[in-house]
């Protein structure tokens, strides 16, 4: 057994603190009128200091947790106040192979610190000497915020428009928003950014990693940086590097402000693992306290290899919820961002690594099960990522009843449905109808599958119809990097053209596939800055450009500023239709659709109900829905929808009593969403890869 002691000597007197053991309980730094309670998790370790340090990042005192309850360390600190820094030294026995990884040299931050003092930047010097001048400290802080009467929206599912965005890539460029508050969180509430979001109808906007990060030294070798923030420290700290002054205060300003317009706010969380890797990567936090418990390990029969961290991620270690420790983090972390933070929900990012018990996924691990019964979070919004590349790592349609769902699937069908691709009319419909083959009626909301065409591991939707192949040689990884089966197309020219008709076929390829997720059943999820036709040159994994490449460039040309005036027209014609975003239906097959309340039946061209054999023809890319409310509104509409490469006359049914039908869109337009009156009409002309949305109305 060895303990690593060499640390640097004391420039103080310990003499000047008063501490006494205090409490276990709350985790992390509690302040009151007198001082502050400190405790910590750390597992086998001999002992535990705590390090105290000024504003300036000198350390001023250590002082010995005098408190025991289990792993849990703790200790009383008498004159402590609001923004004091710290960070924690852990004694015990430093023994990899046996999973322990104690040694007081490292500067360790504490897994429950609310707010850090500067951006983590990791120094490869710290992998061997003393880190204390390399890291940032943790900051006691003080939870009182004014949050002016301001209430959560509580925006219903069927309601929802999800808006994926980066908190710097969102507003750094923009010149209408306040130039202090560029590419911040004050940026994103923003007036100027709020008038954006209302305008688009966005109802949720759905916020790349906020908590503390830090890039890898792989990327810092390569003079980039990780962008999206998939690389975490802490679980509750907001990244100070979105922030002016104060990271806790302007995120919850941020929260309170899209609040106040009526915009929830969705926090893309990481808890599958951390930016310490692997066993080659640095201990910074978790490591350093517990790390036999904090993370999953490889199997050498019935016993765990500490020699090989599991690595589900990608990313070179798993987080292990199997250990109380561990779950008692997460669920003590979610629960503060929805309690304190007033986030209204999350998007959990490679979702399966949650419900991970003994290396095998279940719906009814101990982590769904707490959510479950919490009293706080099980009123929060959840979404999966429904995979990670553990074993049996695919598993979309078996997360627990309430839980969301990013649907893969229906990104894939759309794509390849408008691209051409054969035999998909069938499932089409299914992904239109609200993916029930995945999600049963009998067990599922219609409104779990949340659907997308983009998103931010992707192409955005500009580059999804200029590009064929990737093109990522700016990641410094020779283009091997990013998905390689993006079901694009570039229709004659890769990339930027001046050639006009490759250009008029984009653009109806994108409004017909931004048509097709904002009229089908589910929580549509819309990428931001894909309504300002955002291009990334075709890098479809652009996690660490942190520059124009992946900033919203908000300078529009006539033909994107159309493209900005259809999307915001698109989301207010389905926010006044009930049956597109709420269909209630008694079957889950897409032929047989209806109810008491809505009806749904499908057309071929000549006007005959859909048979078999037309779901499944190699040739089949026409097809017309008929939508409607057999009740209250009495709302009828007829989709008519063409991805084939030749025009169709569509015979149209009959309209009742004294209507009409009154053409509400056509995507062969590049002003697509327009009023046009049809009397007297039997059938339609649709142009070629574009369709039509007709209503019923008063004549």
């Amino acid at each position: 057994m060895s303990t690593r002691s060499q640390l640097k000597p004391l420039p103080f007197s310990l003499s000047q603190f008063q501490v006494s053991p205090g409490r276990d309980y709350p985790l992390g730094a509690t302040l009151d009128e007198n001082g502050c309670n400190f405790a910590i998790h750390a597992g086998d370790a001999k002992h535990i200091e705590l390090c105290l340090f000024d504003e300036h990042e000198n350390e001023v005192a250590r002082l010995v947790l005098p408190g025991k309850q289990g792993g849990i360390r703790f200790g009383y600190v008498k004159g402590i106040k609001v923004n004091q820094y710290y960070g924690y030294r852990v004694f015990g026995a430093y023994q990899p192979e046996h999973g322990s990884w104690f040694d007081p040299r490292k500067l360790i931050l504490d897994p429950y610190a609310k707010a850090i003092s500067r951006p983590l930047i990791w120094d490869s010097k710290a992998y061997q000497e003393d880190n204390a001048d390399l890291i940032p400290k943790c900051i006691v802080c003080d939870d009182y915020f004014d949050w002016q009467g301001v209430a959560k929206p509580n925006v219903e599912r069927q309601d929802m428009v999800l808006y994926e965005t980066h908190v710097r890539g969102f507003s750094k460029l923009n010149t209408q928003v306040a130039e202090q508050h560029r590419g911040s969180y004050l940026g994103i509430s923003d007036s100027a950014s709020i008038k954006h979001l209302k305008a688009l109808g966005i109802t949720s906007v759905q916020l790349l990693p906020t908590a503390a990060f830090m890039s890898e030294p792989r990327l810092k070798g390569l003079g980039l940086s990780n962008y999206w923030g998939y690389n975490p420290i802490l679980f509750m700290a907001p990244e100070p590097r979105y922030a002016k002054s104060n990271a806790l205060k302007e995120f919850k300003t941020m929260v309170r402000e899209l609040h106040r317009n009526g915009i929830e706010v969705i926090l893309d969380v990481v808890f599958n693992h951390t930016a310490e890797s692997g066993d080659d990567g640095p201990t910074l936090c978790y490591r350093g306290l517990d790390n036999k418990h904090y993370y999953l390990f490889e199997q050498i029969g019935d016993s765990p290899d500490y020699s090989q961290y599991a690595n589900n991620t990608g990313c070179g270690n798993s987080v292990s919820l199997d250990h109380p420790v561990s779950l008692r983090l997460v669920l003590d972390s979610l629960r503060y961002w929805v309690d304190e933070m007033q986030v209204d929900g999350f998007r959990f990012d490679l979702a399966v690594s949650l419900g991970r018990e003994n290396n095998h996924y279940t719906s009814q691990a101990a982590f769904f099960k707490a959510v479950a019964q919490d009293p706080i979070l099980s009123r929060a919004k959840m979404i999966a990522e429904p995979w990670d590349i553990g074993p049996n790592g695919y598993q979309l349609g078996h997360f627990p009843e309430r839980w969301m769902e990013c649907n893969d699937r229906f990104r894939d069908t759309s794509r390849g449905f408008w691209k051409g691709e054969h035999g998909l009319l069938g499932e089409m419909a299914t992904r239109i109808m609200g993916s029930r083959d995945l999600f049963l009626s009998s067990r599922r909301s219609i409104h779990t599958s949340v659907n997308y065409i983009c998103y931010h591991d992707g192409f955005t939707l500009e580059d999804l119809v200029s590009y064929e192949q990737r093109h990522n040689h700016a990641n410094g990884e020779e283009n091997r990097d990013g998905h390689g089966h993006n079901i694009s197309a570039n229709y004659g020219e890769e990339g930027r053209t001046k050639d006009k008709k490759i250009l008029a076929l984009r653009r109806k390829q994108k409004r017909n596939l931004l048509a097709t997720l904002m009229l089908s059943q589910g929580v549509p999820h819309f990428l931001g800055g894909d309504e300002l036709s955002r291009t990334q040159l075709g890098n479809n994994n652009a996690y660490c450009q942190n520059n124009e490449l992946s900033w919203f460039d908000w300078e529009l040309d006539r033909d994107q500023q159309q493209f900005l005036n259809f999307c915001q027209q698109l989301m207010a014609l389905r926010k006044r239709s009930r049956v597109f975003h709420y269909l209630q239906l008694e079957n889950d097959s897409y032929e047989k659709c209806h109810s008491q309340l809505h009806g749904v039946r499908w057309y071929r061209h000549d006007g005959e109900n859909m048979h078999q054999e037309d779901w499944h023809q190699s040739h089949g890319w026409a097809v017309a829905v008929e939508v409607r409310n057999l009740r209250e509104s009495k709302e009828r509409w007829l989709w008519i929808i063409n991805a084939s490469s030749h025009d169709i006359d569509f015979v149209v049914p009959a309209v009742e009593g004294r209507a009409i039908w009154c053409q509400q869109m056509d995507t062969a337009h590049e002003q697509a969403i327009y009023e046009k009156k049809l009397r007297s009409v039997s059938s339609v002309k649709i142009k070629a890869k574009s369709m039509l949305l007709l209503e019923q109305v008063k004549s």
